[in-house]
């Protein structure tokens, strides 16, 4: 017991210094406006009809730059091309694009929005998940940020709205896992493409660097576009970046626990859920961040060391308050951590364990197979 406690101990202390340092590098964009510029955003959306009108609205109260708002209607069943249509008819900035009938060896949103970038004019991409809201100065301090650095590819993580309970045992692991185990620091010193992040809901790119990396052509057989387009990027020799986020953007990405383990489990496998890295994050997450509140728990049975253990889970619930405050999240998140690392390891063992095509992950009237090729 008292081996797993010292155990605990330091893999509990890992996050939370990279956190502290993390905190430090990741600041918002300067807004610099740029009159000048045209930033095309491009919504890819499909069956959006509940979200696409604010998504769009938002999108056109852009400051800072001349902006063009195109949305990818991809095979919707629902209204939403038409709710597009009427808001192009009142705005000459919004274009409404049909998406082709998606082609074999391609993944739905990654096809959207390689069309999206076929037809866009802006000198920057900002591609926009349709559940995304931006903030009137995102888009400029975007295209400054890449401007001022000269990156290919800037994104960042919009501040996460989350109100039931299988919202937040899933979705406020995205800022945690990017603050407690990316190094920011080392990310932008080094061109290793292993480094590449991106979050999908929110990435600009600079439009010559896009097509030099080949775009979304590029992952076309992929799902998790954030990740793997910053690779390519990087394999490309572009330089990739993350900035914070919460004043930039907002979103709520699922309402239900079951929309939520979907969400997630349809790109694990390009995530962590590998056969050689889904053990590593298992002791990882589990012993630094879990299995601090069990040996808390012993302790206070009398069969544990109390120091260690304590001190380990002051600091895993210390890191998680510290990434919910800086991300402006709901505060809930903090003493529901250990249940959500431990739902995010079952979210990737699930994905891992899957066997063949029998089973296959569905998402907004598609079927993908569980090697995540359409």
């Amino acid at each position: 017991m008292t081996v797993l406690a010292f155990a605990a101990l330091a893999l509990a202390a890992l996050p939370a210094l990279l956190c502290v340092a993390n905190l430090l590098a990741l600041r918002p964009p300067r807004v610099e406006a740029g009159p000048d510029r045209l930033v095309s955003i491009l919504i890819p959306a499909r069956n959006e009809e509940g979200q696409i009108a604010v998504a769009v609205q938002c999108a056109l109260g852009s400051r800072g730059c001349a902006v063009e708002v195109l949305v990818a209607d991809d095979g919707s069943t629902d209204r939403t091309a038409g709710i597009v249509r009427a808001l192009a008819s009142q705005d000459p900035r919004v274009r409404l694009l049909a998406v082709p009938p998606l082609p074999e060896g391609w993944t739905g949103k990654v096809h959207a929005c390689h069309h999206l970038a076929e037809t866009a004019r802006g000198s920057h991409l900002f591609f926009v998940d349709a559940d995304v809201r931006v903030a009137a100065h995102a888009a400029a301090a975007m295209a400054g940020h890449l401007e001022r650095t000269g990156a290919g590819l800037v994104s960042a993580v919009p501040r996460q709205i989350t109100c039931t309970a299988g919202e937040l045992l899933t979705v406020p692991m995205i800022n945690f896992l990017l603050l407690g185990y990316l190094p920011i620091s080392t990310m932008r010193r080094l061109p290793r493409p292993s480094l590449g992040a991106a979050c999908g809901q929110l990435m600009m790119a600079e439009r010559e660097a896009y097509r030099a990396a080949g775009g979304h052509a590029a992952i076309r057989s992929l799902i998790h576009d954030g990740i793997q387009l910053a690779r390519r990027f990087r394999e490309a020799g572009r330089t990739t970046d993350m900035v914070a986020g919460a004043d930039l953007a907002s979103c709520r990405m699922y309402r239900t626990f079951g929309e939520a383990w979907a969400g997630f489990a349809k790109n694990a496998h390009e995530g962590m859920a590998t056969p050689t890295a889904l053990p590593v994050w298992t002791v990882l997450l589990f012993s630094g961040h879990v299995l601090p509140l069990v040996l808390s728990l012993a302790a206070l049975a009398g069969v544990a060391e109390a120091a260690p253990a304590l001190i380990a889970l002051g600091l895993s619930l210390g890191t998680r308050a510290a990434v919910t405050v800086f991300a402006r999240e709901n505060l809930l998140a903090i003493p529901l951590h250990p249940a959500a690392v431990t739902v995010a390891l079952l979210i990737q063992w699930s994905a891992l364990l899957r066997v063949g095509g029998a089973r296959r992950m569905g998402w907004k009237g598609r079927l993908y197979p569980a090697n995540g090729a359409p």
